[in-house]
């Protein structure tokens, strides 16, 4: 990207074209999102801390946020404003030979990295179950997706530019080439809003697949345990990472028999039969309704447990008792 942007420029000073400037300033855009991207993913790699306990996963969503706002600004307003002054203030464009090999060299560099960004959606979108459209529509890798938008616009606005140059080329018409610059402008933009309205619904909260929130669901209430279960939620914390939270109806029999499994009844006989005052059966009392209260949150540790080891993507278990 870096180099487009050098060698696109360097065409824009020779021929004064405005779609070789806005391709010049696409691939500016390009350059630094590139860096912002490695800085979202570097950042998203921490380890959780004690102000950011669930990590700092979203980090690569911030990024691709900014990515497309970026993408607006500087891509799309430079090229629409580029484009609008050469339909008010035509000019002759000059020898056209060496910003058409730029492109070509440009839409053989972005043609590949495309290739290699459909490629890997394709992988993780198959190991997911999903659609290629779901898979991105739905922002699951946001930096790749930003690779992948980037680059098909990237290649399309070499096609623009190259059609709307060859026009002034062969009309003497330089209003077909400020036409050019309004179109990569155009497509620039349409890239940043996708980027912009998928990212902040990631950053929203985003619920997972019935499929698999239903799979968690009855996971639960197959268990002897629970008697039934309230209030599911389930919401995809990007990169793969899901946290489940609902509030779980204990069966009290069950957790009891779980206990008294534990003791030795023949002595638990004796211990009442030794209670012969109130003080006394209320010291019975507290201790086995104490010692089955951590009966019951050992159940729920297990149950947490249980759904994390069954489904890698649950990373964060909140199971609440009613």
């Amino acid at each position: 990207n870096g180099l487009n942007f050098f060698f696109k420029l360097l065409a824009w000073v020779y021929t004064g074209s405005a779609s070789m400037f806005s391709e010049a300033i696409h691939s500016l855009a390009d350059t630094c999102n590139q860096a912002l991207l490695a800085l979202g993913i570097s950042q998203s790699a921490r380890t959780p801390d004690p102000s950011h306990p669930y990590g700092f996963t979203n980090m690569r969503y911030i990024a691709s946020l900014i990515s497309g706002v970026g993408i607006f600004m500087m891509g799309a307003g430079l090229s629409w404003y580029h484009g609008i002054i050469g339909l008010l203030h035509p000019h002759p464009i000059e020898s056209l030979l060496w910003a058409y090999c730029i492109l070509a060299g440009s839409l053989v560099s972005e043609g590949a990295t495309l290739l290699v960004a459909i490629n890997e959606i394709r992988r993780s979108a198959r190991a997911k179950g999903l659609s290629f459209y779901q898979y991105v529509v739905q922002s699951r890798d946001p930096s790749t997706n930003v690779v992948l938008l980037e680059d098909a616009a990237a290649v399309l606005s070499v096609a623009v530019a190259a059609t709307c140059m060859g026009l002034t080329s062969l009309t003497g018409n330089p209003y077909y080439d400020s036409v050019g610059s309004l179109g990569v402008g155009t497509l620039l933009g349409t890239v940043s809003a996708f980027l912009i309205y998928t990212n902040t619904e990631a950053l929203l909260g985003r619920s997972i697949q019935p499929e698999q929130l239903q799979r968690l669901t009855e996971l639960l209430e197959s268990d002897p345990v629970v008697r039934a279960i309230h209030d599911v939620k389930a919401t995809d914390m990007g990169m793969s990472k899901v946290r489940f939270k609902a509030e779980v109806d204990f069966d009290g029999r069950v957790v009891t028999r779980s206990y008294l499994e534990k003791q030795d009844i023949e002595q638990l006989l004796q211990e009442i039969q030794q209670v012969k005052t109130l003080e006394e059966l209320e010291a019975f009392m507290l201790k086995h309704g104490e010692n089955i209260i951590d009966t019951l949150g050992a159940e729920v540790d297990r149950l947490e447990k249980d759904l994390k080891q069954r489904n890698p993507d649950v990373r964060h278990v909140d199971l609440e008792i009613l």
